[in-house]
């Protein structure tokens, strides 16, 4: 424990990436297992002790100190389990502290009656830096600036192995992943995942920028305004997976019994709209999609207003064929040739924009008043399905208004009703590939476009993430991507990255969305105009 102790209290006071990466790789490099496969799995979300709460934390530190103390302190820190493992009482003897595995096993068994005095034992035996780790462990909120892609990043560069597949074999293991590191480590074969329902990462697309393709080369299909989703069936078992590799499928219950055969399906996750008819095929707005995502129980009422149904781009597998390596024009037809199989409640397939040329498709896409479609992806209709955003083959192209992906970066009170709350909002953009160590830059500020709930939920998100403050700014872990609308943008010397937003507003949170696919400085200075000059 106390080495994780240590990685854990390096990793809050490292803001680098790649410095982030090194510390993750020497600590699974230097320590046995299974203690490293439980620490991996707890820096990913991968585990869960459900009678361990905060709530239980706090009735713990009541009992010890003040509780004035204690609730002015948690305010100030923002940080549950940083403040009651500075504030515990120091133990009578020196720790003798568990490791990892044994942490695991004693937090694992804890129940809602034992868990007062077994937690408060287990605290009993470590230093200030330890207990810190066993709570971050223990409630699953580890918030120290690390995603669970840089972590199987870091597994990766460790034992120098590709991530993508890491991605694929890691969500048909179980911690703490001695198959996993049985391969990476060891040279042991690769897990069998055949029979296993797992995630396959999926294939990206670069933003279209400048210029024009050529559509005898590039087919094009409407970018629809869901959550790009991944149905895999096997074993007689249905997953829904995120484009991040989260499992989502006890929020969309509707659509697991939805797929008849094996098969790996990439598409857009949508929900009917009040009118069915025309072309688009009945898809809402992502604002009722909104009613549906980060439910953990979905009642029947809401699945009755807002069914849930998967719009198709592509067939990665079916039925024990890897199409992947097949040309874009291949799967399509393959994809079309399931669709007769597929009950029509739950699943279409995404239109083919026919368009004599480029400018007459650019034509259409202006056109488009669907509230359901972003634009247009273009993709090349001899292009494999390869994991990640490879330059070439898929592009998207987005409507007006002008739209970015951001990464939420710094935060400070506002004023007047919302002075209690953090509401205004610093965020950027990379400079460069995030992959290979690129760092975001900030491009703007806006205080507008959420509701009142979701600001309630971006307070507490500021406060439980802070990492450095700088007078009323307070800098922030970055794990949250905003969607910014915006009217222009133009060279400007008073900012890093050079470039100032015009007009700046929070289109959509994008809560489902993993950092580092959010936009790049190149992207948008794409979009400045040859007239403009610097402020």
């Amino acid at each position: 424990m106390e080495r994780f102790a240590a990685l854990l209290d390096a990793l809050v006071y490292t803001i680098s990436r790649n410095r982030k990466l090194a510390l993750i790789a020497d600590y699974l490099r230097e320590t046995p297992d299974p203690d490293r496969g439980w620490a991996l799995a707890a820096l990913t979300g991968g585990l869960d002790f459900p009678a361990v709460k905060s709530g239980t934390v706090r009735a713990l530190m009541m009992e010890r100190i003040d509780p004035v103390l204690w609730t002015l302190s948690r305010d100030f820190v923002g940080d549950t389990a940083e403040t009651a493992s500075l504030l515990w009482p120091a133990p009578a003897q020196a720790p003798a502290p568990p490791s990892v595995s044994e942490a695991v096993a004693l937090l694992s068994a804890m129940t809602r009656k034992s868990v007062a005095a077994e937690l408060a034992a287990l605290l009993d035996r470590l230093d200030a830096t330890g207990r810190f780790a066993l709570l971050k462990l223990a409630t699953g909120g580890m918030r120290i600036g690390v995603s669970s892609r840089l972590a199987k990043t870091a597994f990766a560069q460790a034992f120098a192995v590709d991530v993508e597949q890491v991605e694929e074999y890691w969500h048909g293991l179980a911690p703490p992943y001695p198959e996993l590191f049985a391969w990476a480590a060891h040279g042991a074969p690769p897990p069998d995942i055949d029979n296993l329902p797992t995630f396959r990462p999926f294939m990206l697309a670069h933003p279209l920028e400048d210029g024009t393709v050529d559509l005898a080369d590039y087919a094009a299909e409407w970018k629809w305004d869901g959550i790009r989703v991944q149905l895999v069936r096997a074993g007689e078992q249905t997953r829904i997976y995120s484009r991040s590799g989260d499992d989502i499928s006890a929020t969309f219950p509707e659509l697991l019994d939805a797929l008849p055969f094996p098969a790996v399906l990439d598409g857009e996750l949508l929900v009917r709209g009040a009118h069915q008819g025309g072309k688009t095929g009945g898809a809402a707005s992502f604002n009722a999609l909104q009613q549906r995502l980060g439910r953990k129980t979905v009642s029947k009422a809401m699945l009755a207003e807002f069914p849930a149904f998967v719009r198709l781009y592509d067939a990665l597998i079916v039925e024990g064929t890897d199409l992947r390596s097949l040309g874009w024009a291949k799967r399509r037809a393959a994809l079309e040739a399931l669709i007769p199989r597929l009950p029509g409640t739950r699943f279409d397939l995404s239109e083919v924009v026919e368009a004599r040329d480029f400018d007459h498709l650019a034509e259409i896409r202006a056109g488009a008043r669907d509230e359901a479609i972003e634009g247009l992806m273009l993709k090349r209709r001899d292009s494999p399905y390869i994991a990640g955003r490879k330059v070439g083959l898929w592009y998207k192209w987005k409507r007006d208004p002008l739209l970015v992906d951001c990464v939420l970066m710094y935060a400070q009170r506002g004023s007047g009703k919302r002075s209690s709350f953090y509401s205004d909002y610093t965020f950027g953009c990379w400079d460069g590939d995030p992959d290979n160590g690129a760092e975001l830059l900030p491009v703007g500020k806006a205080y507008s476009g959420f509701t009142d709930e979701e600001l309630k939920r971006l307070d507490r998100l500021v406060r439980q993430t802070t990492v450095n403050r700088f007078g009323p700014v307070r800098e922030v872990e970055r794990t949250l991507v905003f969607e910014v609308a915006f009217d222009s943008v133009h060279e400007s010397k008073r900012h890093k990255s050079g470039l100032a937003m015009r007009f700046p507003r929070i289109h959509r949170i994008r809560w489902d969305k993993p950092v580092h696919e959010a936009d790049r400085i190149e992207a948008l200075r794409a979009l400045i105009h040859q007239s403009d000059r610097p402020d």
